[in-house]
């Protein structure tokens, strides 16, 4: 069993993605629509492990003067994303990193946010402190942290209702989206955390014990946002200020529709 993410745990997250991942473009949407910034302010976005570059493209599409550095451990799927992303010129940037590593970590001084899909629980409990406090040290005033991303269940009845919605949400999506196929090869890959934990690269931490060390580290607005088969979108903010309430606000229809166009739905 590897303890790295390969390039062909890339491709097979990429190909079981449309149904191993719940309700994938509520998923993004919520992220976007937390996005404190309004439609027209100039802000830096980085997105760790962006994947074929989703959502950047819904970002960049939502806020045209913001940018992006939308980083990635997997070369493919940086092809991908910056495949997707050039229509963009200069907004967008794609660039290797290794998440633990510390060398990738100055494109977040001054940025106006980190988001993070689905990559947060390959880190160890004192890597996600590290990285959070990090992150709210580099983070502009007005930064947020937004992460999507498995959680840990705090008992045996908890990770049995994890294991039972996340397999209901993946076997009704597979019908929506390509029939049985799919469904049985994510239950052949034993996908589902849950139900088989045993992947030394899962590592999710519980909800709650994020939330605090978010806070303990500079992060005073903390909350769970969308929580369903046990993937979270949590995370903190450094201030509760925000645009002039007059300011043109991306809303979460908005967010929505800019999520399923990227994602082709």
């Amino acid at each position: 069993m590897t303890t790295t993410w390969t390039e062909e745990d890339s491709t097979t997250y990429q190909q079981l993605a449309p149904v191993a991942v719940p309700m994938r473009a509520e998923q993004l949407a919520t992220l976007l629509a937390l996005t404190p910034f309004a439609r027209d302010e100039r802000f830096r976005a980085i997105e760790l492990a962006c994947g074929e570059g989703f959502l950047a493209h819904a970002l960049l599409e939502l806020f045209p003067q913001a940018t992006v550095v939308a980083l990635d451990g997997s070369e493919e799927m940086r092809a991908r994303a910056a495949e997707r992303l050039a229509a963009f010129g200069e907004r967008a940037t794609v660039q290797p990193f290794d998440l633990a590593d510390q060398g990738w970590r100055h494109h977040a001084l001054g940025a106006g946010c980190v988001l993070s899909s689905l990559t947060v629980h390959h880190l160890t409990n004192a890597d996600k402190r590290r990285l959070f406090s990090d992150l709210a040290f580099r983070l502009a005033p007005r930064g947020a942290l937004l992460i999507a991303d498995l959680v840990a269940p705090l008992n045996t009845e908890a990770q049995e209702v994890f294991a039972a919605t996340w397999d209901r949400a993946a076997e009704a999506q597979a019908s929506a989206h390509s029939g049985d196929a799919l469904y049985e090869r994510f239950q052949a890959t034993h996908w589902n955390y849950y139900r088989y934990p045993d992947d030394p690269l899962d590592q999710p931490a519980p909800l709650f014990e994020q939330l605090r060390w978010l806070r303990e580290v500079g992060f005073p607005h903390v909350d769970c946002f969308w929580l369903q088969a046990g993937h979270a979108i949590y995370g903190g903010f450094k201030s509760r200020l925000r645009a002039a309430d007059d300011a043109p606000r991306v809303t979460y229809a908005d967010a929505l529709a800019a999520a399923q166009a990227a994602l082709g739905q």
